[in-house]
């Protein structure tokens, strides 16, 4: 199956078929160089007298990251990890390390945790898995996996960049089941997909489908629908759902790449609304507010329980924009040139910004009242807004 970077993609105009096609030949022969467009000019930086103020609570060094990460929360911890195979738990309140653990080479996938159990996978395509930083037990996978694993009820799930889902017992390594969903598309996005836990429910995307699996046998409990694509060839096509999902109760939102942005009711298995957007990074949402970018970041604040529109704002066009989060009744998004933004979830004004010592390489994540992220050269900020 050929691998496309969303990054990458979403640069690459779409309005000619011709081009398309021949960047698709590219994308085989040279994993998708630039073909040929240019860079848009970012925005510049607004001017801005702050009405917030961002302080940092702790800041602890991990070691950097080149590729893609997630963290986990859990438990009041934060697991995260670097490139070359560190990984660390720190406690949420204090910044104090809980543990610590060395995979020994580069890794690929990282990091899944509950809180105790943590998983990620290596650039030889091993599953490795501790607890509190002693190692279990590790297993060659046969496909490349790019998506963090997701640990949870004594189980290690991972989805690798075919879309093939597999399951493990967390305390021997034992393997549980496999799935794939049939007739799947042919080219996938090499970037981080959606997996998470939904009550006592596994939910996978499989393309522009997110699929409910029974965790302890893999088998299908629904399967919805997204949005089809309706493009002239496999490029104009590709939509995968892009990880993390951002859960609210009975609810899940996520972002299906060049495709749209949709809300879907998880107990009847059905699409509440849907919204076009192309884009490359998550979504955000809580029990009354969607937030995401498109390709152009261009940031579009949506009303939870129907789709309509709340604002957009386009002073951060082309600012490379990550996924935002929703901390309280703000809005926390960074940008690659390492600026911490923070808006008003009402209108989308800017309160506070804050400039960190690299971008962020995953989504941030509010937890106890505090903002985290964790930046590429592997920083990890617990931040508080006053």
């Amino acid at each position: 199956m050929t691998q496309i970077s969303s990054a990458k993609l979403a640069k690459m105009p779409i309005r000619s078929s011709d081009l398309l096609t021949r960047c698709l030949t590219i994308v085989v022969i040279a994993a998708l160089s630039a073909c040929g467009s240019t860079k848009p000019k970012p925005a510049s930086l607004e001017s801005l007298s702050p009405t917030m103020q961002l302080t940092t609570v702790w800041s602890q060094r991990v070691g950097s990251v080149s590729g893609q990460l997630s963290v986990a929360v859990a438990q009041g911890s934060i697991t995260t990890a670097s490139t070359d195979g560190d990984i660390v738990s720190f406690d949420i309140a204090t910044g104090r390390e809980r543990w610590r653990a060395q995979a020994n080479t580069e890794l690929a996938a990282a990091v899944g945790s509950d809180g105790r159990y943590a998983a990620v996978v290596t650039q030889s395509n091993e599953l490795l898995a501790f607890d509190q930083g002693k190692l279990l037990w590790k297993e060659r996978q046969p496909g490349r996996i790019i998506t963090a694993p997701l640990v949870a009820g004594e189980r290690i799930f991972i989805q690798g960049v075919d879309r093939t889902v597999r399951a493990y017992d967390v305390l021997d390594g034992r393997w549980l089941w496999q799935y794939q969903r049939p007739g799947g598309e042919p080219l996938a996005l090499a970037t981080s997909g959606a997996i998470a836990a939904f009550r006592d429910t596994l939910i996978v995307g499989q393309g522009a489908r997110l699929v409910g699996l029974d965790p302890s046998k893999g088998a299908v409990r629904f399967d919805v629908n997204v949005g089809t694509p309706r493009g002239t060839n496999e490029v104009e096509r590709l939509a995968d759902l892009v990880g993390p999902v951002a859960r609210v109760d009975d609810e899940v939102c996520v972002r299906s790449f060049q495709l749209s942005v949709a809300c879907l009711e998880l107990n009847r298995g059905s699409v509440r609304w849907t919204r076009p957007q192309a884009g490359t990074q998550a979504v955000a949402a809580n029990d009354w507010m969607v937030v995401g970018a498109d390709g152009a970041d261009r940031l579009s604040a949506w009303k939870a329980g129907n789709g309509d529109i709340m604002w957009r704002v386009d002073r951060f066009t082309y600012r490379g924009l990550s996924a935002p989060v929703i901390w309280d009744k703000k809005i926390a998004v960074a940008d690659r040139d390492g600026y911490l933004h923070l808006l008003a979830s009402d209108d989308g004004r800017t309160l506070a910004r804050m400039e960190l010592d690299a971008p962020l390489v995953a989504a941030p994540v509010v937890s106890d009242q505090l903002l985290l992220v964790v930046t590429r050269k592997g920083t990890v900020y617990a931040l508080r807004a006053n």
